[in-house]
């Protein structure tokens, strides 16, 4: 039965309609939307309603306009994925493109930081994916990524996962990451550091601890890098 608006503010009800097709799998990534005038006649709403909520999921990246085709569900590709999270760089601006290279999973009960970092239930199990990252051939990342089983179901089964994640859990299971919460610090590199990247132990390292953020903002990713920082910065354009 199609949805309509009820008896919230109309932005808000067209914006949670739009979310919810999404999320259900309504159309597929790289898919065309309906024309705003077709959505609007759908939804008994003015275009221009339809326009505004089109708008505000394209600021978000949920969607995507197309000059003269039209409005389509935005594609997590590895490049565009790799574009948006990953702020490694040169000084100066040059973006770096890591590769991957080692790699572990393993499913195990949630620690009480896990749970708390994501909002799990006290006997919630994750995902654990750890692995090395290359930049220029060598060894740069090391990165510990945990996630909720009940969100990622079979994931650990997988052989080789992909290089940016993001766009699997989009693919495979419907999960649009469309924000991450990030902290960045300075370390001093452990023996573990030094064993896995290379780096004298106490020497400065970057540790990046990142909360990524579904559609329907819900903690779905942990992520924490641990960079050696010779030679890279960690780069952000503010505007």
């Amino acid at each position: 039965m199609p949805q309509t608006p009820g008896y919230r503010p109309l932005y808000r009800q067209v914006y949670d309609i739009l979310v919810n097709r999404v999320v259900q799998g309504a159309w597929r990534p790289g898919e065309a939307l309906p024309s705003e005038q077709s959505l609007a006649k759908e939804l008994g709403v003015s275009q221009g309603t339809v326009r505004k909520v089109l708008d505000a999921l394209t600021a978000e990246k949920l969607l995507e306009r197309r000059q003269g085709k039209g409005t389509y569900i935005a594609e997590h590709t590895q490049e565009r994925s790799l574009f948006r999270f990953f702020r490694i760089a040169r000084p100066g601006g040059e973006r770096l493109k890591p590769a991957r290279t080692s790699e572990t999973v393993k499913v195990r009960v949630a620690r009480s930081a896990e749970r708390a970092k994501l909002d799990l239930d006290r006997d919630a199990r994750v995902v654990e994916i750890t692995r090395t990252r290359l930049i220029d051939g060598q060894p740069a990342l090391h990165e510990v990524i945990v996630v909720p089983v009940q969100l990622f179901p079979g994931i650990e089964k997988r052989a080789g996962l992909p290089n940016t994640l993001y766009s699997l859990y989009q693919t495979d299971y419907g999960i649009n990451i469309v924000a991450a919460r990030e902290e960045v610090r300075a370390d001093l590199a452990t023996a573990v550091d030094q064993r896995i990247l290379g780096v004298p132990a106490g020497s400065p390292i970057l540790v990046i601890d990142r909360v990524a953020l579904s559609l329907q903002q819900r903690k779905v990713e942990w992520r924490v890098s641990r960079v050696k920082s010779e030679g890279v910065v960690y780069a952000v354009t503010l505007t």
